[in-house]
């Protein structure tokens, strides 16, 4: 399990589900098992892949098992052992709770979970792998999802270029260090959501895509009219790899995404009042450019690449 920067708030373990050697392999053999969805086709890495940094593979939206399109951008798999709110309405708060949904969901993996627990007793290896992680070979899908949501917690990324370089171990182009001072002034004025840790404050914000917002987002988790087009921050870490963008996939590029802030989006009944709604941010083609060189300073090619995230059955 990858040993957490010093720089990172401490992760919330919950008491009923500790982190061990034993489960966090359950949990990655399950990640990427297919035999969870109903016709033994589709795993959690089908719309999570590594090499995205646990998104899908440059899709808007996602495909379930019978065809079915999903109408919401599967989001990145990074440092989400400290997420507050999962899903990009936020409707359940833990991993464990994110990793029932999927199974059954109609255009997902269209299963039942009672199907998933029979198919895993009779597997020749699954009783025996709960054991070990669990200390009984009892199988229910509370274990599945505590088994998955162990090795979630280990999708750790702190060792990008700028974790490299506020450690002295590496240094920014002339570029990069412009997009870094860019980004956390008023001039980008993007650190207010996106910390300088995790890169994501963690709440939800109306960020003007849309005057009247197709999908309520937040609103639909909270019933509460004041959430209606918001939407969970995302982290920018590995940002570089996880195209499209926003909720909907709506903007292919980087280049894209910073126009929309750079234009000021449009006005809409609950737009967070940190964009520059008639306004923009007035930044200059030279300067969207050193944003981006900034942001790509973000990728951290060993968490992409690290053999304990990849996939055992390769």
């Amino acid at each position: 399990m990858p040993i957490v920067s010093p720089r990172f708030p401490p992760m919330a373990i919950p008491e009923d589900n500790p982190t061990s050697v034993q489960g966090v392999e359950l949990g990655r053999r399950l990640f990427y098992d297919p035999i969870l969805s109903g016709d033994g086709t589709q795993s959690c890495a089908s719309c999570h892949a590594q090499p995205f940094a646990f998104s899908d593979h440059g899709q808007r939206f996602s495909r379930g098992i019978d065809g079915s399109i999903g109408t919401r951008n599967a989001p990145a798999l990074v440092n989400v052992g400290w997420n507050l709110h999962n899903f990009w309405d936020g409707r359940v708060e833990t991993l464990e709770e994110q990793a029932l949904e999927p199974v059954v969901n109609p255009i997902e993996m269209n299963n039942t979970w009672e199907n998933v627990v029979e198919s895993l007793r009779r597997h020749p290896d699954y009783p025996r792998l709960f054991g070990h992680a669990f200390g009984s070979s009892e199988i229910t899908a509370q274990r599945v999802v505590q088994a998955i949501a162990q090795f979630e917690r280990t999708f750790v990324s702190d060792d990008s270029k700028y974790d490299r370089f506020l450690r002295g171990a590496a240094l920014l182009s002339s570029a990069e260090q412009r997009g870094l001072e860019l980004f956390f002034t008023e001039t980008g004025d993007c650190f207010h959501c996106h910390d300088e840790r995790l890169f994501s404050v963690g709440d939800f914000r109306d960020i003007g895509l849309d005057s009247i917002p197709p999908d309520p987002g937040r609103g639909d988790a909270s019933a509460d009219p004041n959430d209606v087009g918001r939407f969970k921050i995302p982290t920018l870490r590995n940002v570089e790899l996880t195209a499209p963008y926003m909720h909907d996939g709506r903007f292919a590029t980087l280049e894209e995404v910073l126009e929309h802030y750079n234009s000021g989006g449009v006005h809409s009944r609950n737009v967070d009042p940190l964009i520059r709604v008639g306004r923009g941010l007035g930044l200059t083609p030279e300067q969207k450019q050193d944003l981006i060189a900034f942001l790509k300073t973000l990728t951290d090619t060993s968490f992409v690449r690290n053999p304990q995230l990849a996939n055992p059955f390769e």
